[in-house]
C-alpha cells in the first residue's frame, strides 16, 4: 500500500524563508524545509495498482505554468485546539483550476470525490496543545506576510511515510506544467 498525494513543490529559496519563521513555539513539530509543499489534494492509502491508474490519469493534465503570492499566517483550530500553523495562499484561478483538473483525474482513476472545503495552504508546523501565547506571537510577529509572486512549473504525485522525527515525502511521478500544443 502506498500513501499518496497530489502537490505543487515550492522552490528552495521559498522553503528556506518558510523554515526561518520555525520555533519558538512549545508544542510544535516544524516540518523540514525539504517536506513543504502545497497539497492540491490528499490521496491515501491505495495497492500499487490503483496507484498507476492515478499516475496515468494525472498525466492527461495540461495547463499552463502559473504564479502564486504566499500570504498570511494562521491555524487550524483555536488556542490550545490548534492543529496546523500554515500559511495561505493568495486566490489565483489557476490553482483553482488545476485543482479542478487534478480532481477530475482522480475520479477517472475510480477515486470518490474529496468532500472537503479546499483551502491552499502550505503546512509550517503541526500543533499538540501549544503554548497560546507563544503561537499568538509567532502569528503576530510574521504579520503581514508576503512572499511572492512564486512561480509555478510542475506538480508532483508524492508518497508519504510517517517517521520518528516527521514525514518522508518521496517523488512518484512528476507533471511538468505546459500549454498544450493543440491549444
Amino acid at each position: 500500500m502506498l500513501r499518496l498525494f497530489v502537490a505543487l513543490p515550492l522552490p528552495p529559496e521559498v522553503r528556506t524563508r518558510l523554515s526561518l519563521l520555525g520555533g519558538g513555539v512549545p508544542g510544535a513539530r516544524w516540518m523540514p524545509p525539504e517536506s513543504l509543499h502545497l497539497t492540491l489534494r490528499f490521496i491515501g492509502e491505495v495497492d500499487g495498482g490503483v496507484a498507476q491508474d492515478i499516475a496515468e490519469a494525472l498525466d492527461g493534465i495540461s495547463l499552463a505554468p502559473f504564479a502564486l503570492t504566499l500570504t498570511g499566517i494562521d491555524t487550524f483550530g483555536q488556542g490550545e485546539a490548534a492543529r496546523v500553523l500554515w500559511v495561505g495562499i493568495e486566490r489565483e484561478p489557476a490553482l483553482l483550476e488545476l485543482r479542478e483538473r487534478v480532481e477530475s483525474a482522480l475520479r477517472l482513476a475510480g477515486l470518490a470525490p474529496d468532500t472537503q472545503k479546499y483551502i491552499p495552504h502550505v503546512t509550517l508546523a503541526r500543533l499538540k496543545k501549544p503554548s497560546v501565547g507563544a503561537l499568538m506571537r509567532q502569528i503576530a510577529a510574521n504579520s503581514p506576510l508576503r512572499i511572492g509572486p512564486v512561480a509555478f512549473d510542475r506538480f508532483i504525485l508524492y508518497s508519504s511515510w510517517s517517521q520518528a522525527d516527521g514525514p518522508f515525502y518521496r517523488e512518484e511521478a512528476v507533471y511538468p506544467l505546459e500549454e498544450d500544443e493543440n491549444g
